[in-house]
């Protein structure tokens, strides 16, 4: 009865220190996670100490006479049990590390280069039919340091709740409205403030306008009651891990829908190369934040609205892959013929209201210099490679930042546009206390030309005319912009988003001409009947619908009579 007694005791220790476990660690039950391996391990630590503590007759008793007479085996009485415990330990290790050495090799770019490679299916494309020349209303100006701060500063002009919450560090970059914005949930200062908050749950969360650099805390008729600042069953992970026992979680980004309501998107990953290699995104996981409804969509279904299904990581380093096992394994290390590499950093790119991925793709050997970029779909791992030599992200920087040196302003990552049918980085110059002062624009193809300018329509139009003045496109050989000559036969000035524009009609001309007033301070004074040269471009906005042409103004001169 007394063993029996020990038996259970040892038992039900053993359960509740396992669920215990499980509970806060919150593993897969998946033998292809590796903290399911590290839980089960734990949990056999926690049964053998259990049994030692509680005396269990004959637990590690193993028959050494027995031992003796078989293996020769001469031990000191006192030492039986604990040196057939270490023998049986070791075995144990030397056995699971073996097991996982052949596994970690057998699904290795060793043995599956062409399988990594693979990972990601690029498709050749050409840069000026792909990507549009962008609007002023959708080029972001600020980076995530940027936003982080501005929210942080936003926050704190609230003080009930900056007494309560903080802004969490997601700032996930999405595109609302056909804008790139970035939100972030608030989340609970401490325990405390949690337990008074908790019933009501986050009432609002931030997005910042990375392109006006306008921040709003966005009020929520029901509180957000399910994020990682969440304790017990409200906590986001063990919210998941409780519905989706089995899968392996990836990323939690948070998102909002076209109606602005908050969604977590958790991306959930599989191996794909032998057993634990090739780590992809298999499909998504759909929290809403408020009431904590779940789906799960395999990647081909995810909802259009979803901006962030692949994470960035992952993408650069399959991207990276892709570029090192272009002829195999001992190719990337040995000869390394046709290995290329991604660049440092990263940045994203709005198209078609989807989040694009931009890298720049470089030679091996280390230089300064690109081959060309990569841009990948966040949310369908679509992938396309422009071969564009040019200029390197951080000798862009550079460039830009020497534009300006006096100032010691900061570039920050560039964004990749196209500026006049050439790929152009554009990037804001940011001072000390992370405001952004300035933009600049500084041609891929020719990194000497450089833009600086106090506005982004005043750098654009001054890069224009720079281009303008190397004469014609070194590739297609046709003019950078147009020109023409007439009177003047109506002026109007226009205020578009705190900005003042003139749109100008010319005698015997249909087309419209738009400046704005960095173009020119006499602008204000020009009237119908003057006699002037305008030379321009063709704006994105052109198209709309109108017949009447809408051409950008990048220089207005007055010809005297």
């Amino acid at each position: 009865m007394k063993k029996a007694k020990r038996y259970i005791i040892s038992a039900g220790v053993t359960a509740a220190a396992a669920i215990g476990l499980f509970y806060f660690t919150l593993p897969a039950i998946n033998p292809r996670d590796a903290g399911f391996w590290s839980f089960l391990v734990s949990v056999l630590v926690l049964f053998f100490v259990s049994a030692f503590f509680s005396g269990i007759p004959g637990f590690l008793k193993i028959n050494v006479k027995k031992i003796r007479t078989v293996k020769g085996i001469e031990l000191d009485p006192n030492q039986k049990s604990f040196k057939t415990l270490k023998r049986i330990v070791l075995i144990v290790i030397g056995f699971i590390l073996l097991l996982i050495a052949v596994i970690f090799f057998t699904s290795s770019p060793v043995m599956h280069s062409k399988a990594y490679r693979n990972m990601v299916t690029v498709e050749n494309s050409e840069f000026d039919k792909d990507i549009a020349e962008l609007p002023f209303s959708r080029i972001p100006v600020l980076d995530r340091d940027s936003a982080a701060r501005m929210g942080s500063r936003t926050l704190g002009e609230v003080v009930e709740l900056v007494s309560q919450f903080n802004a969490a560090e997601n700032y996930t970059q999405i595109n609302y409205a056909q804008r790139p914005v970035r939100v972030t949930p608030l989340e609970y200062s401490d325990f405390f403030k949690w337990f008074v908050n908790q019933n009501e749950g986050i009432p609002y969360y931030l997005m910042i306008d990375m392109v006006t650099q306008e921040p709003k805390l966005v009020k929520l008729d029901k509180g957000i009651r399910y994020s990682p600042s969440e304790r017990f069953q409200r906590n986001l992970r063990r919210h998941v891990r409780f519905k989706y026992p089995t899968k392996m979680f990836e990323e939690f980004s948070f998102e909002i829908d076209e109606n602005c309501h908050p969604f977590w998107v958790v991306s959930v990953y599989y191996y794909s190369i032998g057993l634990l290699g090739g780590r992809d995104i298999t499909g998504t996981i759909l929290v809403d934040a408020v009431t904590g409804d779940t789906d799960y969509f395999k990647i081909s279904d995810v909802p259009s609205w979803v901006d962030r299904a692949y994470p960035a990581e992952m993408i650069v380093e399959q991207a990276h892959f892709w570029g090192l096992y272009t002829n195999g394994f001992w190719n990337s290390i040995i000869g390394q013929k046709g290995v290329v590499t991604t660049t440092e950093g990263y940045n994203y790119i709005a198209i078609d209201d989807d989040v694009w991925l931009y890298t720049g793709i470089t030679s091996v050997v280390t230089d300064e210099s690109n081959i060309g970029f990569l841009m990948v779909n966040l949310r369908t791992k679509q992938t396309k490679l422009y071969s564009v030599n040019g200029a390197e992200e951080y000798s862009a920087m550079g460039s830009a930042q020497g534009k300006v040196q006096e100032k010691r302003y900061v570039a920050t990552f560039p964004i990749l546009v196209n500026l006049a049918d050439r790929p152009t980085y554009f990037m804001s110059l940011k001072d000390n206390a992370g405001l952004v002062k300035s933009f600049a624009f500084v041609d891929v193809a020719n990194y000497h030309i450089v833009s600086v300018a106090d506005t982004l329509e005043a750098a654009r139009n001054e890069h224009i005319r720079l281009l303008g003045a190397e004469g014609q496109d070194e590739e297609s050989g046709e003019q950078v912009f147009g020109s023409v000559s007439g009177i003047i036969e109506k002026i109007s000035p226009a205020v578009i988003e705190g900005n003042t524009y003139y749109y100008i009609r010319l005698s015997g001309n249909n087309a419209v001409y738009r400046a704005g007033i960095s173009v020119s301070p006499h602008l204000p004074l020009l009237e119908a009947g003057a006699d002037t040269e305008i030379s321009y471009i063709e704006t994105p906005e052109d198209g709309s619908g109108s017949s009447t042409v809408i051409y950008e103004v990048v220089e207005i001169i007055l010809i005297p009579h």
